[in-house]
């Protein structure tokens, strides 16, 4: 054999080589039954100059929202009498200021005050005695500046307890003046 037909044989044999191990075993893919297959696109990243991505904070209106809707919660505190009395208690007048302070923040909320009684007394007089009630909060928001065209009053007198029972704890929580709030 000349060293040309050996050159050439070697060179066969490479070609060859290579041909085969460039063909492996054909790889099948098994998926378990009700799988879904799904194909991974990579999507290229831009490396030039990125931002860092800016925190998007509540907007000027979304703050006043939240705001508003805190100072209408506490518009809605109720305020406590003492037996057979409409006189306001000094923390009554505290609650009563807080209110006045949001109604003058807020314009565009009006109020209703509602005028509750315990269950002692005639009907009558209860209902009388938490319109005084209703009105003795009406008047002192008054008072302290707020437009009595934003505010109202109605008395329920014994009617919708707070606490339906006859002691002396549950006639404490229904001698009371509760609000409402309208936007």
């Amino acid at each position: 054999m000349t060293a040309k037909r050996m050159l050439i044989m070697v060179l066969v044999l490479s070609v060859t080589a290579a041909l085969l191990a460039g063909c492996g075993k054909k790889r099948t893919e098994t998926m378990p039954p009700g799988a879904t297959k799904v194909e991974v696109v990579e999507e290229p990243v831009d490396w030039g100059e990125q931002q860092p991505a800016q925190q998007q904070g509540p907007t000027e209106e979304e703050l006043l929202a939240q705001r508003k809707a805190k100072a209408v919660q506490d518009l809605t505190e109720i305020i406590f009498f003492a037996f057979d009395s409409n006189e306001l208690t000094p923390e009554s007048r505290d609650i009563l200021q807080s209110k006045a302070d949001v109604l003058k923040q807020f314009r565009d909320l009006t109020m209703v005050i509602e005028g509750y009684c315990d269950e002692r007394g005639t009907v009558e007089y209860n209902l009388a005695l938490g319109e005084r009630r209703a009105r003795a909060a009406y008047d002192y928001l008054v008072i302290l500046g707020v437009s009595p065209d934003r505010l109202s009053i109605v008395s329920f007198g014994e009617e919708n307890p707070l606490d339906p029972g006859s002691n002396e704890q549950a006639w404490a929580k229904n001698r009371r003046d509760q609000f409402r709030v309208f936007q």
